[in-house]
């Protein structure tokens, strides 16, 4: 694919929108960050969520599920990919061409050795302003998540657990 450029981009957002389609990439507060791609451990614990809440999800109708690399447009600032996302039914109207505009009801980030600090304090930030209504990070060496809630403006804690995924907002627990 060839791409005519008439200027240089002029910010972080304007070269994601250049990327080749698949990247490992995101913009926060319009500065680029990019990834490896992630390790068998981050792999197979997202291998599991997905079947486990995608299946769910479906089978009650309740919205859609998506998986990085997938385009999360919080403004025109910020672009992430999270690992795994949710959409109710009542936002999937937010979905565009190149992915979702707004936030996700529910985000899940894996961590990997390179990004613990991006996911567990850059991002978890990112989405507590733009309102994720629950935030869960996996850590997949240890099988421990963390949650999050989104009530009032700020995350609260919602605890951590092993080997499972207890979402409030899905009113589910996921096993990985």
């Amino acid at each position: 694919m060839e791409i005519n450029i008439d200027r240089p981009p002029r910010t972080a957002m304007e070269v994601f929108e250049l990327l080749p389609e698949g990247t490992l990439c995101e913009v926060i507060e319009n500065q680029l960050y990019m990834a490896p791609p992630p390790s068998e451990f981050h792999q197979a614990v997202l291998t599991d969520l997905i079947v486990e809440i995608g299946n769910y999800v479906k089978q009650y109708q309740l919205g859609i599920v998506r998986v990085a690399p997938y385009g999360v447009y919080l403004d025109n600032k910020n672009v992430v990919e999270p690992d795994l996302l949710f959409i109710a039914q009542e936002n999937i109207g937010a979905i565009q061409k190149n992915g979702l505009h707004g936030a996700p009801d529910l985000i899940i980030e894996i961590l990997s050795p390179s990004n613990e600090r991006h996911d567990t304090v850059k991002k978890k930030k990112l989405y507590e302003k733009f309102g994720v209504k629950e935030y869960w990070i996996v850590d997949p060496e240890t099988k421990v998540a963390t949650g999050y809630e989104w009530i009032a403006g700020k995350f609260l804690d919602l605890g951590t657990s092993t080997r499972t995924l207890p979402s409030k907002l899905l009113h589910q627990t996921f096993s990985f």
